[in-house]
């Protein structure tokens, strides 16, 4: 059975009458596995099929003819000897021309139907990648196919028909000067019909009704989301977020506002904040009741007091696992997932991006440091740059890629991506390890971005950008005859939510003034620095998603010793970097051993695009 077969064969299965019941189930998670099966069991020629699908689909392309590829010679190797690897800002041109409305066949054959944001860095600014119904469907058929077999493997033989809590916000959208909307992925699965059925079981539907989570307050979309879930505490079955550091932000929401979402429930009044016309309007028919005490009582009795751990469990004590992305930066959050949620399960499912889907965690249930992905191949074309230590700014030549049947298990790769919406050999920035090997495909653990050094959310700001934001506090420090000696940075989760603690050594050709500094100009140094970084930083700045920087001051020859330190535990003299990022617990200790004042940003960055 070929996998378009397959594909139908699931999707007429998950689309039938739910009557039923366990056969329809059953028979979905049947051809889930052969489809999983064919496609890992054929990886290279899957891939080969991709790749000329691709480019017969859009062999009259501007950007294929202007690299010498026609219907003539659609063929892997004439497409590695002729077609370059690129970043964003190699293409970034071509963007613009559809973003201003230029519709001829510049990337793809296919019209493009929405431009999306992607939450990486292109110098500070929002990358803008192309996307076709072609590209969308073929993504949500994917997902249909997979969803069987995964929803087996995390709830059992017998799906519950219990509900899902969750905590999902959508961000700003906009239409670009030529008429196309530009917003996030998630933007585009939070708004199509599928999200909401949460195919391929409708009855594990949201405790929240879709107004909530495209209420573009985020007050009042969280706000509302907690509401629902408490008064459906009894029913709910697992917690889903898209990122780990959300439900860190959610509970901490619970905190500020438990008592007047229990004043709520004990009155069945709605909160006068709640203010957004169609999201109150469908709270107060749909979900505010009779005033219930006694579930305000259950509610409170949970959340007083200082002791949080197993707080989820606490709230919903049916819910058998949390559904969120922790792999990446968001390792760092596993911890303190754990004791939230008392140790239910942490499962991430899936791996995508806003480029492509690539795979999924065909082991979902396990450890969360053994997750791995297995990238489908029939998604896109892959090929992989071999990495070394340190290689992070290696570009590659064509002859180092390799192709996905053969990466070598234990080797890093960073991922080049050809996708049916237009990029062609196009570098993701994601460093990935193979592990073993399913079938003929491999399974990659997701290591790092490249080149990124703090993130406490969904932004990711690069080395480059943190010197950009040195060298702006370093030009406000002039007037006072102050320089920046040197500097070094730490992603802070200990507060919630996280922020960017900046760790400086100062020098100033006046020593009694060396840190005796007006306060108010070291908070504005912090504020410029903000000012200074991504669009991503500065949005989830807005959304309170991350918290205002931190600059720690630090006693002179700090450095120095952080230096002696590192070579006492092995690093070598001449070849020692100091770390712009610093993880490790002793080098931190010692840093905040000679803190001597600490300045916050006191002003929220502005959001411009």
């Amino acid at each position: 059975m070929s996998p378009s077969v397959v594909e139908s064969a699931i999707t007429v299965a998950v689309e039938e009458e739910e009557g039923s019941g366990a056969k329809v189930r059953t028979r979905a998670y049947e051809a889930s596995v052969q489809f999983i099966e064919e496609l890992t069991s054929k990886c290279d020629d899957v891939q080969t099929k991709v790749l000329a699908e691709i480019l017969s689909q859009n062999a009259e392309t501007e950007y294929l003819k202007r690299h010498n590829m026609s219907h003539r010679n659609i063929n892997r190797e004439t497409f590695k000897t002729n077609v370059p690897v690129v970043t964003y800002e190699d293409i970034k041109s071509d963007i613009l021309r559809i973003y201003n409305g230029d519709f001829s066949p510049i990337l793809c054959a296919p019209p493009i139907l929405e431009l999306m944001f992607s939450s990486g860095t292109s110098k500070g600014q929002r990358k803008l990648i192309p996307a076709t119904d072609v590209d969308l469907q073929k993504r949500h058929r994917l997902l249909t196919a997979v969803s069987p077999f995964l929803k087996r493997c995390v709830e059992g033989e017998e799906p519950d028909k219990g509900k899902m809590l969750g905590l999902l916000l959508t961000r700003d959208e906009t239409i670009t000067p030529g008429g196309l909307l530009a917003r996030t992925a998630l933007n585009t699965i939070f708004k199509t019909p599928q999200f909401y059925n949460d195919n391929p079981y409708p009855n594990n539907t949201n405790t929240s009704p879709i107004e909530a989570i495209h209420c573009p307050d985020h007050f009042q979309s969280i706000y509302t989301q907690l509401l629902c879930g408490f008064y459906q505490c009894q029913d709910v079955t697992r917690v889903k977020v898209v990122f780990g550091s959300n439900l860190i932000w959610g509970i901490h929401f619970l905190k500020a506002h438990y008592t007047d979402l229990c004043h709520d429930i004990s009155s069945g009044t709605l909160n006068p904040k709640i203010t957004d016309p169609t999201l109150r309007a469908r709270m107060v028919e749909t979900f505010i009741q009779e005033p219930q005490p006694k579930l305000a009582n259950f509610i409170e009795n949970a959340c007083v007091g200082e002791n949080w751990e197993g707080i989820i469990q606490k709230i919903w004590p049916k819910a058998k696992y949390i559904e969120a992305i922790i792999t990446g930066s968001m390792t760092q959050y596993i911890p303190m997932l754990n004791y939230y949620s008392g140790g239910l399960p942490l499962v991430t499912l899936n791996y995508s991006s806003t480029e492509c889907d690539l795979g999924y965690n065909l082991n979902p249930m396990c450890d969360p440091n053994d997750i791995t992905y297995t990238i489908m191949p029939n998604m896109a074309y892959y090929e992989f740059i071999p990495l070394t230590s340190g290689d992070d700014d290696n570009l590659g030549t064509q002859h180092q890629l390799i192709d996905m049947a053969n990466v070598e298990v234990g080797q890093e790769y960073e991922v080049v991506v050809t996708t049916f919406s237009g990029l062609y050999r196009y570098r993701m920035g994601d460093v990935l390890s193979p592990t073993r090997f399913y079938n003929s495909t491999p399974q990659f653990k997701f290591v790092r971005r490249r080149n990124v050094v703090l993130s406490v959310d969904v932004e990711k700001t690069t080395e480059s950008e943190l010197h950009k934001a040195i060298e702006t506090a370093s030009i406000m420090l002039q007037p006072f005859g102050t320089t920046i000696l040197d500097y070094t940075s730490n992603s802070c989760i200990e507060t919630i939510p996280g922020h960017y603690v900046i760790y400086v050594e100062l020098i100033t050709k006046t020593p009694a003034n060396a840190l005796g500094l007006d306060e108010n100009t070291l908070e504005e140094c912090c504020l410029a620095m903000e000012e200074s970084l991504g669009f991503y930083y500065r949005a989830c700045r807005k959304a309170r998603c991350v918290g205002p920087l931190e600059i720690r001051v630090l006693s002179n020859g700090t450095f120095e010793k952080l230096m002696d330190f590192a070579i006492s535990n092995g690093a070598a003299f001449n070849q020692f970097k100091m770390p712009r990022c610093v993880q490790s617990a002793s080098m931190l200790e010692l840093l905040d051993s000679r803190v001597v004042s600490t300045h916050f940003s006191a002003s929220m960055p502005h959001c411009r695009p």
